[in-house]
C-alpha cells in the first residue's frame, strides 16, 4: 500500500489542478460580477456540495469541542478569499498564482514556529527554491507594488494562518467535517460584504457560479485529507503544481501568453 506521504502528496496534486481551475472560473466570472459577491457564491454552492454528505451521516457529525477554531479558521479565510477574489480579478492570472506562492514559504514558517514540525533542511531549500522561482515569474510588476500585488501578498499571509488552523483541526477532526464547518462558517459571514454590489448573474453566471462551489469543495476535502496524512511544510511544497496548470489555462481561455520571465 502506498506510504501516508505518498497518497498525501497524490492529494495535494489533485486540491492543485482543482483550484487552478476553480481560480480560471473566477477570473471569468469576476468580469461581470464584482469579487465579494463570487465569494459569497463559492461558499454558497460549496455548502450545497456539502450537503448530500450532511444529510447522509447526520447532524451529530458536526459536533465539535473547537467552534472557537473554527470561527478563527472562517474569519481568515473569508479574509484571504475576498484579497484573493480581488486580486484575480485585477492581475494576469499566472502572476496572482506566482503571488501567491509566498503561501507555502510563511506556512513553513509558521508551522516549523506554532505546530513544532521539524522541517528538514532539504525542505526549506525546495520552498526557497519555489519562492525565487515565483519572484522571478513577478519580477517585472515589482516596478511599483500595485494594490492588486499587496492583496494577493495579504490573502497569502492569511492562506498560511488557516492552514495551520486546519493542521492543528485535523489532529482530532474528520477531514469532511473541517470543510463542512468552512462553508457553514463563510457563508453567512460572505453574505453582508456582497449585498452591497449584488447583480444577479444569468445563466452561464449561475452555471459558473456553481462550477466553482463544486471545484471549491472538492479541492478542499482533497487539500485537507492530505493535511491529515502528512506535514503541513511537506504538503504545501506540491501547491506550485497550481502555476503550470494556470499557465495553460490562461493561455487558451484568456489569450494571456506568460512573458519571459
Amino acid at each position: 500500500a502506498p506510504s501516508a506521504a505518498l497518497r498525501g502528496a497524490l492529494y495535494a496534486l489533485g486540491a492543485a489542478v482543482g483550484f487552478a481551475v476553480m481560480v480560471a472560473l473566477i477570473r471569468h466570472l469576476t468580469a461581470s460580477l464584482h469579487p465579494f459577491q463570487v465569494a459569497f457564491f463559492r461558499n454558497l454552492f460549496g455548502l450545497a456540495f456539502m450537503l448530500p454528505w450532511l444529510l447522509g451521516t447526520g447532524w451529530g457529525a458536526l459536533r465539535t469541542r473547537r467552534l472557537g477554531l473554527y470561527l478563527t479558521r472562517g474569519a481568515l479565510s473569508l479574509g484571504s478569499m475576498l484579497a484573493w477574489f480581488s486580486g484575480v480579478a485585477l492581475l494576469p492570472l499566472d502572476q496572482a498564482v506566482a503571488l501567491s506562492f509566498t503561501a507555502p514559504l510563511f506556512t513553513t514558517f509558521l508551522a516549523a514556529a506554532y505546530l513544532k514540525e521539524q522541517v528538514p533542511p532539504a525542505r526549506w531549500v525546495a520552498t526557497a527554491v519555489g519562492f525565487a522561482g515565483a519572484l522571478i515569474v513577478i519580477r517585472p510588476s515589482f516596478a511599483g507594488l500595485e494594490p492588486a500585488t499587496l492583496l494577493v501578498l495579504l490573502s497569502a499571509v492569511l492562506t498560511a494562518g488557516a492552514i495551520i488552523v486546519i493542521k492543528s483541526l485535523v489532529a482530532t477532526e474528520p477531514p469532511t467535517t473541517v470543510v463542512a464547518y468552512m462553508t457553514l462558517v463563510l457563508t453567512p459571514l460572505s453574505l453582508p460584504v456582497a449585498l452591497p454590489f449584488w447583480q444577479w448573474p444569468g445563466v452561464e453566471g449561475w452555471a459558473v457560479a456553481v462550477a466553482i462551489g463544486g471545484f471549491a469543495s472538492l479541492s478542499h476535502l482533497l487539500f485537507t485529507r492530505a493535511l491529515a496524512l502528512a506535514d503541513a511544510s511537506f504538503i504545501m511544497g506540491f501547491d506550485y503544481a497550481r502555476l503550470p496548470v494556470v499557465a495553460v489555462i490562461a493561455f487558451f481561455a484568456f489569450g494571456e501568453s506568460p512573458d519571459i520571465w
